[in-house]
């Protein structure tokens, strides 16, 4: 189908029957409705509905218009990046913890709490999700400690979601140590962190890097903590004894052992209770060594960041820690980490929302990435001011990365407005191509710098892991702490597409050995259905999506076995009206992927995808094309509710609200663009070659 001259008038798509409706609506369709659907004609259910150059233009230009007018005087955009409840109950016990329970913004937070418990009286880890103990038992506490009265509905409702789901001993191992910090549990029940962990030399398996960069500013806070043990005494009515079901195995050590360890898990919780008989002997003579190197690790690190890590958890912890170390509240430092937190806030009204960090750069990349898609020139002078604020961002300096990769000039970016010791690989590939693309001669260095910092960065799988060259050690995810399920930083599909599409995009092909070996490892990570895991973004669409643009970006034949299985589960779970949508929960339960309600956002991915795949003659991307300009709303965005980020898959996700304006123009820009180049028959170089070239 090409675009038609003339303009026609179009409603929006309206999916008609009833069984239609219950699946672009709903998170999880019922079985009933997915037979019913199995065994429908699409082809009737379905509106091919010609597009016009006119209103597709239309549709590109407010998008633009609705960007741009989002972009900050020094030329970055930042959108909200909204996550879980965890945020406002993590920072009322934080508050408690130091004593500090009178600070204003409390009740302003505890409000927002109460808003966003779910109707059957918990809290989930994303919306339609189902209530989490682990953030119940948090909201609970927090609410109680601000004063809510345990037997008002809404806590009584809360009390008994916890009970069913296992009652408060079940909670993760983070959430713990927040317990035994307000003298709820004993610190025994929280899994041992000796500081001694920071003396260990590199050739150890189990070593500071040989854990992702997120864990790594977790362990060493928790490890003094766990050293120290501080506790805040409650009042009796105060505390939370009503949320456990058997109070003896809350306050046991972790774990229990019978006989002999029999798997890695026993092992690890061996070792476990070895290191706590260890620390209650009088003789731990690398104790104030590693106390000492652990406190400078930390305080270097805290150097030129948004706090430590520049991430909430981590920045939440630090206070504690400097508390313990005896650091005065007035002190410069300590209070700079106040100052961290409180930048997170979002003051709405009567309510205060809690942001886990920001992600400017992030924003930013993709935002200059889209706008190249609709033939913006890097003489604009939205493209210059955009790419000057990028090229200030550019680590210069070598940090944790160095420890795995020494050999490379320190390039890279990262996420946050200031985070050196950080730069990621995701955020180095969509700002290296968004560069590449509208930088100019005046990012030809950096983008020189950072095509070769993420070939160095290349794991010895052929993929890239987030934050550091790193390989795959399944041993570390049965240590007792690791149940946040990210205690590594292995590689994954969705990296590794992105890279590759930005190695395409600076002229590195399909004949490179970094290249090779990528697609190599793609093939070797492909799900049976044919599809990718998305361990950034939501989740089977997103995998996928990144995988097809970077294997196309790149020069891959497109008409490939493994290619052609990935588009055609594209098509199979895109819904009859032409849109696409997947939720947080396939990450629990697989056998839904694909599957939740329709998002502009993962329309966009799946759209994108099938560009790369098979062009813009697939109907299945004319009718997504359609979907986003039936969807749009008047002020050239879109409407979006749903979660479509993944902070840590199956424990925190994320909103991030851009998303769903610069990927539904970026797809469909590209759309245009390719449209164009088929109908005039022009070259797009680096860029998009046509499938099976």
């Amino acid at each position: 189908m090409k675009l038609q001259n003339s303009r026609q008038t179009r409603s929006a798509v309206v999916v008609g029957p009833p069984v239609l409706r219950e699946i672009a609506a709903s998170p999880q369709p019922s079985l009933e409705a997915l037979e019913a659907l199995s065994q429908a004609d699409l082809s009737t259910m379905i509106d091919p509905m010609e597009l016009t150059s006119e209103e597709l233009d239309n549709a590109v230009d407010r998008a633009t218009g609705a960007l741009l007018a989002k972009q900050q005087r020094e030329g970055y955009w930042v959108g909200e990046l909204q996550g879980d409840s965890i945020l406002e109950s993590e920072y009322i016990m934080l508050k408690f913890i130091l004593s500090q329970e009178l600070d204003p913004s409390l009740p302003k937070i505890a409000n927002y709490l109460r808003s966003i418990q779910q109707a059957d009286g918990g809290w989930s880890l994303f919306p339609g999700g189902n209530s989490d103990l682990s953030g119940t038992v948090k909201g609970y506490f927090a609410l109680k400690l601000m004063g809510d009265d345990p037997e008002a509905p809404h806590m009584r409702v809360a009390r008994q979601v916890i009970r069913h789901l296992g009652g408060a001993e079940q909670c993760n191992s983070f959430s713990k140590f927040y317990l035994a910090a307000l003298g709820q549990i004993s610190y025994d029940a929280c899994p041992s962190i000796p500081p001694e962990i920071i003396l260990l030399p590199k050739w150890i398996y189990f070593n500071l890097y040989a854990v992702s960069a997120w864990s790594r500013t977790m362990i060493l806070p928790l490890a003094i903590v766990s050293a120290y043990r501080p506790i805040r005494k409650l009042p009796m009515e105060k505390g939370i004894s009503e949320l456990f079901n058997d109070s003896e195995a809350a306050n046991s050590t972790v774990g229990r052992l019978k006989g002999l360890p029999r798997s890695w898990r026993e092992m690890f919780l061996l070792l476990d209770l070895s290191l706590k008989r260890y620390e209650k002997t009088a003789i731990t003579p690398l104790r104030p060594l590693a106390i000492r190197e652990a406190e400078k690790w930390l305080l270097e690190h805290m150097e030129g960041c948004d706090g430590l890590g520049a991430i909430f958890p981590p920045m939440v912890y630090i206070l504690i820690v400097l508390r313990v170390l005896g650091y005065a509240d007035d002190h410069p430092v300590v209070l700079k980490a106040q100052k961290d937190l409180r930048d997170l806030f979002i003051e709405e009204g009567d309510t205060i929302r809690i942001q886990p960090c920001w992600s400017p750069v992030w924003d930013t990349g993709i935002a200059l990435h889209a706008l190249a898609e609709t033939r913006m020139e890097p003489d604009d002078s939205v493209a210059k001011k955009t790419a000057e604020w990028l090229l200030s961002k550019e680590c210069r300096t070598g940090s944790d990365w160095m420890k795995n990769c020494p050999d490379c000039e320190p390039s890279g970016w990262y996420f946050e407005f200031n985070n050196p010791h950080y730069p990621d690989v995701d955020d180095t590939a969509m700002v290296t191509m968004a560069l590449k693309r509208l930088g100019g001669k005046a990012a030809e260095s950096a983008v020189t710098r950072g095509v070769n910092w993420l070939l160095a960065m290349q794991n010895d799988d052929g993929g890239w892991a987030a934050f550091d060259r790193t390989r795959h050690r399944p041993i570390l995810e049965h240590v007792p702490f690791a149940d946040h399920n990210a205690i590594q930083d292995p590689s994954c599909p969705d990296i590794a597409g992105r890279t590759l599409e930005c190695l395409g995009h600076c002229g590195i092909a399909n004949n490179h050995p970094a290249v090779r070996q990528a697609v190599n490892f793609l093939k070797e990570t492909q799900e049976k259905e044919g599809c990718w895991f998305g361990r950034w973004g939501v989740n089977y669409i997103y995998g996928t999506w990144q995988v097809l643009t970077g294997l196309n970006a790149v020069g891959e034949k497109m008409d490939q076995r493994f290619i052609r299985r990935a588009a055609d589960w594209l098509r199979s779970c895109q819904k009859p009206d032409g849109s696409w949508g997947e939720s947080c929960q396939t990450y629990e339960n697989p056998e839904l992927k694909g599957r939740g309600p329709s998002t502009a956002s993962q329309t966009a991915w799946g759209a994108m995808g099938l560009l790369a795949a098979s062009g813009v003659d697939d109907p299945a991307v004319q009718k997504a094309i359609r979907w986003l300009i039936d969807a749009q709303n008047p002020e050239g965005n879109w409407d979006e509710q749903w979660f479509t980020g993944t902070g840590f898959p199956r424990v925190f996700y994320l909103k991030y609200h851009l998303y769903r304006l610069y990927f539904p123009l970026m797809a469909l820009a590209r759309f245009r663009r390719i449209q164009f180049a088929s109908v005039t028959g022009d070259i797009v170089k680096h860029e998009w070659p046509r499938p099976g070239a």
